[in-house]
């Protein structure tokens, strides 16, 4: 900590880069696959980790850093590493999708900076690259704070990309592009030989040294002894008090994702489940559950030791690791199954194979990890739980199938206290309502879609499928925004409008697509209230997705998410949800150009199992709307 003289006030996080290829290894870091969610997320970390304070609100805590810009989700997939790897990505889906949420992270987060990533895009290095450091991210979005290299970036670009013919010239690139920060010694070793050749300006060097120096002076490096600023007083015995604890255990608990609640086994009870076959490499797992980037636990919580809290537990690892080569462990778990109340199976992956620099090829369990849980289920006493401890997707559909498995949890790395969390989950001290923040495709997509192909829309005539639940169509295990829960919800419409008017600039147009430029956005949005009932037997809280689907059109996402709030809601009882749906980003495309357009027409909104249709109508004059708004 910095107070401690052990750390500095810069926090290079969030990972925010789009999960777009379920065997990315560094998915696990990020918020998922949908541009709206990702940027929500982006914002509200940032707001979280810097705190803005002082007189302007120019103060900060720490200096976040959103990263890894743009289209990097790529790390070493069967010969083609970050370090080489060009990505080719058109102007409408960076605008639509990959730049999505850095823009949340700098306009509605207002972030400190911002990182550039490894890889090329269409041919330029990203560190390198004019348009996207200073046109887009300084100048189009207002940056106020610096950008910096992912490590050794410009090295790279010069010694792996050979971009440059010389190191003077690969300095002088990245300054002129807007880069102000090299995490690494390139730029120290380099830029003065750049001024020395002309390459470079002496004020372009100053430039960028304004802009880290100006972030060091908002975080009060300059304002004299720390202990005396706002923050001065924080120390390492604040990071693991009871409030923090419970706050990592509520996290976890949160993530926590029912995929498959065959029969409602779900929760289990201590008084007829006595005892408990706990089998699997993940099943006493500590470090694991933290996943990568993470800091030192202050204690950790294994699925074994939270289930032991509640019943008698027969330990079985099943598996050495997750690798799961040999079967010579299976035996004893078959029997500790066939002897117990019920079985817990935790399987899934961990670090050595998914991780940086390391990506999957498939989307199955590892090695013989699915013969186990299918010889362990046939043989178990009582009902099967399966527990996967991974960051990104599995093909489960084996499972999905087997009445012998009767549920299914996703628990991610839910950190320290994920062994107690999981537990709390099943036997019932927390009913689950996490969703799932990516589609879980079957294995058979790795096979249709090559990892290096950013292509985010089909194409039909070359076989190409899509990416993501916007613009895939195909088969899958689990869609986005899946997670069932003990209790049940159903939704009512209770207002939302059937007509809309786009307000325009000077006289309107006859076009169906008008440009976000031309309509009055500011305000503009578009209300919407629902009305959520718990109609089962227990308390619970419940995700609300929105979706919406556009006219058709030749850019138009199958759908995409417009809104989601999460409501608790006590059992027999209902809560009413009000939106305010920001008619411009959420309910615009964008064309091949890479601008954003509002088609006119008749949109759908998707709530649930409600399907609600209005139209959206250009409006030269004044902003009005129909359907009176009902009181909540």
């Amino acid at each position: 900590m910095y107070n401690g003289g052990m750390s500095g006030l810069t926090y290079w996080s969030p990972n925010v880069n789009i999960f777009r290829d379920p065997r990315w290894g560094r998915g696990q870091e990020t918020p998922g696959e949908d541009p709206l969610l990702a940027g929500k997320y982006a914002a509200s970390y940032v707001r979280g980790l810097q705190q803005p304070h002082g007189k302007a609100q120019n103060m900060l805590k720490v200096a976040a850093c959103c990263k890894h810009f743009t289209a990097y989700d790529l790390d070493n997939w069967k010969g083609n590493d970050r370090f080489h790897f060009n990505a080719k990505v058109s102007k409408q889906d960076l605008k639509d999708t990959y730049n999505v949420p850095f823009r949340a992270c700098v306009e509605e987060g207002k972030v400190a900076s911002v990182m550039c990533s490894y890889n090329q895009v269409n041919g330029v290095p990203t560190c390198a690259d004019e348009n996207l450091l200073s046109n887009t991210i300084r100048r189009e979005w207002g940056l106020n704070g610096y950008i910096v290299s992912d490590c050794d970036s410009v090295g790279v670009f010069y010694d792996s990309q050979h971009y440059t013919s010389s190191a003077a010239d690969a300095a002088a690139d990245a300054i002129k592009a807007g880069l102000d920060l090299d995490c690494g010694p390139f730029l120290a070793v380099h830029t003065e030989e750049a001024v020395k050749q002309g390459k470079l300006k002496e004020a372009q060097v100053n430039n960028a040294l304004v802009n880290t120096i100006t972030v060091q002076m908002r975080l009060g490096m300059f304002d004299g002894e720390p202990s005396q600023q706002p923050f001065g007083h924080l120390s390492a015995r604040h990071v693991c008090t009871q409030a923090h604890e419970q706050l990592a255990l509520e996290a976890a608990r949160q993530g926590i994702v029912l995929l498959k609640n065959h029969r409602h086994v779900l929760p289990l009870s201590p008084a007829l489940h006595r005892s408990i076959a706990v089998v699997g490499p993940n099943a006493d797992a500590t470090i694991t559950m933290i996943g990568n980037y993470a800091g030192i636990a202050c204690r950790y919580t294994s699925p074994l030791q939270g289930i032991g809290e509640h019943v008698k537990t027969i330990h079985k690892h099943g598996c050495r690791d997750v690798a799961c080569i040999e079967n010579d462990l299976f035996d004893a778990s078959i029997d500790a199954a066939s002897r117990a109340d019920a079985t817990v199976l935790v399987m899934g992956l961990d670090q050595s194979v998914e991780a940086e620099t390391r990506d999957r090829e498939v989307l199955l369990l590892p090695g013989r990890q699915q013969e186990l849980v299918s010889k362990v289920a046939k043989a178990s006493k009582g009902p099967v739980v399966l527990v996967l401890m991974c960051g990104g997707p599995v093909d489960v559909s084996f499972a999905k199938t087997d009445h012998k498995v009767a549920a299914i949890l996703w628990a991610g790395y839910p950190g320290q206290a994920g062994g107690k969390a999981i537990a709390d989950v099943i036997f019932g001290e927390y009913n689950p309502g996490g969703k799932l923040p990516v589609t879980w495709y079957l294995d058979e997509f790795t096979s249709m879609v090559p990892m290096t192909s950013m292509d985010m829309r089909s194409n039909p005539t070359k076989g190409y499928p899509g990416r993501t639940y916007r613009f895939y169509s195909g088969p899958v295990l689990y869609p986005f925004g899946h997670g069932l829960s003990y209790t049940s919800f159903s939704h009512s419409l209770a207002h939302a409008p059937t007509t809309f008017s786009l307000p325009l600039y000077g006289k309107g147009t006859n076009s169906t697509l008008i440009r976000v430029t031309h309509a009055k956005c500011a305000g503009l949005t578009l209300p919407v209230h629902v009305d959520v009932s718990n109609t089962g037997p227990i308390d619970g809280s419940h995700t609300l997705l929105i979706y919406s689907t556009p006219p058709p059109g030749r850019w138009a996402p199958l759908k995409q998410l417009v809104a989601f709030q999460k409501v608790h809601v006590p059992a027999r009882s209902q809560s009413r949800v009000s939106f305010a749906i920001h008619v411009c980003k959420a309910l615009s495309v964008v064309d091949h150009y890479g601008v954003r357009r509002i088609p006119v027409g008749d949109h759908s909104l998707l709530i649930g199992d409600i399907a609600h249709s209005f139209s959206l109508r250009p409006e030269s004059t004044r902003l009005t709307h129909t359907n009176p708004i009902p009181n909540p």
